[in-house]
């Protein structure tokens, strides 16, 4: 059975595994998972999946849980989020082909599901992931924000030095214990290989961060962001980031940025014969070798909590 949260590997006898493929503006949503009285994806999610399947509702309901990649924050939006949901295969045969559709037209205008398919055996949305990449937008531009990018980009007011902020992400990478960066959860490792951070200024002058990792730990994408931050604006040297991350305490003078320049952009799999062995490490807790660090690398390990960034 799956839980909603963390899901299984095994399919039950009778249910097909499904995966979907989707986006949502996060500015209206109080997060991915479902909590009370407050709007979620994964709620008008399963909500649309059990009205367009005619899964009955309240006690007689056939369950819908959904299992992502990731659970993002209040405010953070996705452009290439995936999850996957257990149905019956009669269910799966009726209606697949019209699935996507008919989500369409019921799902509300800030949450699109771009493709449906039944998933390969062993394949677990949020297990299964080998990385996850983010992306986070920032304006230095003294008159503030183009109010058509409000919503998706956030306004820094001093001018920002791309070179530092890029010196400093190289004090970050590989893999390494993000305690400085990360909100503690019991019973979660916050060791996590960070595999690319990149600034680079576009055209338009919208500064983009592209962050990609093994897995991420919850608020380690913003804070990142915050201590570049600080490093591009002149308050701290290119070096500052590293040594915070060496002392694996939570500095007060990293800030964790607003959630809404932060997109989930893409989450990457193995194929399909590695599903099951991904699985299985994902699943082992991690621990770092002697002296603290070890080279960044395709994957690992990774049994933290899926709530991120």
């Amino acid at each position: 059975m799956t839980d909603g949260t963390y899901g299984t590997d095994a399919v039950e006898p009778g249910k097909v595994r499904v995966r979907l493929d989707l986006s949502y503006d996060g500015k209206d949503f109080s997060g991915w998972a479902r909590q009370r009285s407050r709007r979620t994806v994964q709620q008008e999610l399963e909500d649309a999946i059990r009205v367009v399947l005619r899964l009955g509702q309240q006690d007689e309901a056939v369950p819908v849980d959904l299992t992502v990649a990731g659970r993002t924050d209040a405010g953070v939006h996705a452009r290439g989020q995936v999850a996957h949901v257990d149905l019956p295969e009669e269910v799966w045969a009726e209606h697949s082909g019209q699935l996507l559709r008919r989500l369409a037209g019921r799902l509300p205008m800030d949450v699109r599901v771009w493709r449906v398919s039944a998933a390969p055996p062993h394949f677990n949305a949020r297990f299964s992931a080998i990385w996850r990449r983010y992306t986070y937008r920032v304006s230095d531009h003294p008159g503030g924000v183009d109010p058509l990018l409000r919503s998706h980009v956030l306004w820094h007011n001093w001018p920002l030095d791309v070179d530092a902020m890029n010196a400093a992400a190289g004090h970050l990478l590989g893999e390494h214990d993000f305690a400085a960066y990360c909100k503690r959860r019991d019973g979660a490792t916050t060791i996590r290989t960070l595999q690319q951070l990149h600034w680079e200024r576009h055209d338009d002058g919208v500064l983009e961060a592209t962050v990609k990792a093994d897995a991420f730990c919850h608020n380690m994408v913003r804070s990142l962001v915050g201590a570049m931050l600080f490093v591009g604006d002149g308050h701290r040297p290119p070096k500052w980031p590293g040594e915070v991350l060496a002392g694996q305490v939570r500095d007060s003078a990293v800030h964790v940025v607003r959630p809404h320049g932060l997109t989930l952009e893409e989450v990457g799999y193995p194929p399909d014969e590695e599903l099951a062995a991904r699985n299985l490490a994902a699943r082992t807790r991690r621990s770092l070798p002697a002296g603290g660090t070890s080279p960044a690398a395709a994957g690992g390990g990774a049994a933290a909590a899926a709530s991120c960034c």
